[in-house]
């Protein structure tokens, strides 16, 4: 036996079993604060994630459900918290294979910057689906982003469908891009190639949005046929109301003759707009001199 070992030995004899067990119960504890130190660091990073963030992430698992109306309202919810990182995460669901799950989508990316959320949302206006392309339509005129403005002039021209057109309709003057009045004119337009007004064989609501569009983008491009709008007897008494309307927002004094005129008539609406128009007329005519 070596000189090492033997003295090994004999300190082992000396040690008495109270401080072996002593000994034994400090490394128990010392294994012990280990595992739990190990458990800690393995939670840490979950627990470090924000409220907000907690929140998008729980959203972001729903997203993968088989379950349609869980995934839609997982996007209703990420939507709702009007963040662009809560946007981001929805944007994968453009092109989920369920029409309805495309189209709430599309809300969802509202709070975007607008020219990601525009990039996003217009390869939508191409989609098979009918009410996605409307929702398409609607959701990029919340962005306000003007490269929208092109796609959706061409869904408002070419769309089979009435409720696309006129969701561009209504987008296009939430963007406000002059670039979209003569578009728009054509939808309002009324006159006959004779040169006749007549009855138009237009979707109402699509001659009134394209009506309030036009006021909404207030060149003074589109006034003549504002002016040949108000002045149609045929048309629908709402789409010559915002017509009205939007000559008084416009404001240009080429339209006092025929809101005059509409100022009078029997139709109590029309001759309070009318009227209404001419005062902000005359006011915008004051400050200018």
């Amino acid at each position: 036996m070596t000189i090492g070992k033997t003295n090994s030995i004999r300190l082992l004899r000396r040690v008495s079993p109270t401080s072996m067990l002593t000994v034994a119960m400090v490394a128990a504890s010392f294994a012990a604060s280990a595992i739990i130190e190990g458990k800690s660091r393995v939670n840490q990073a979950p627990n470090s994630l924000t409220p907000l963030q907690l929140e998008i992430e729980k959203q972001k698992q729903r997203l993968t459900s088989t379950e349609v109306e869980e995934r839609r309202d997982a996007l209703m919810r990420l939507g709702a918290l009007r963040r662009a990182e809560a946007s981001r995460v929805a944007v994968p669901a453009l092109a989920d294979p369920i029409p309805i799950v495309r189209a709430t989508a599309t809300h969802a990316l509202l709070s975007l910057p607008a020219e990601e959320g525009a990039a996003a949302l217009i390869p939508l206006l191409q989609d098979k689906d009918e009410f996605v392309r409307q929702q398409a339509s609607y959701a990029l005129g919340g962005t306000r982003n003007r490269m929208a403005t092109s796609p959706l002039v061409e869904r408002l021209r070419m769309d089979k469908k009435d409720s696309v057109r006129a969701a561009a309709t209504v987008a296009l003057g939430q963007i406000r891009d002059e670039s979209a009045v003569l578009a728009l004119a054509e939808v309002l337009s009324t006159t006959t190639p004779s040169g006749k007004k007549g009855k138009p064989k237009k979707n109402e609501f699509i001659l009134r949005a394209a009506a309030h569009s036009l006021g909404e983008i207030g060149s003074r491009a589109g006034v003549p046929v504002l002016i040949e709008a108000l002045s149609n007897d045929y048309l629908a008494g709402d789409v010559r109301r915002e017509a009205a309307r939007s000559l008084g927002v416009i404001g240009d004094p080429a339209a006092i003759p025929v809101l005059r005129s509409a100022s009078i008539e029997a139709d109590a609406y029309l001759s309070q707009i009318a009227s209404e128009a001419l005062r902000r007329i005359a006011a915008n005519s004051m400050k200018r001199s």
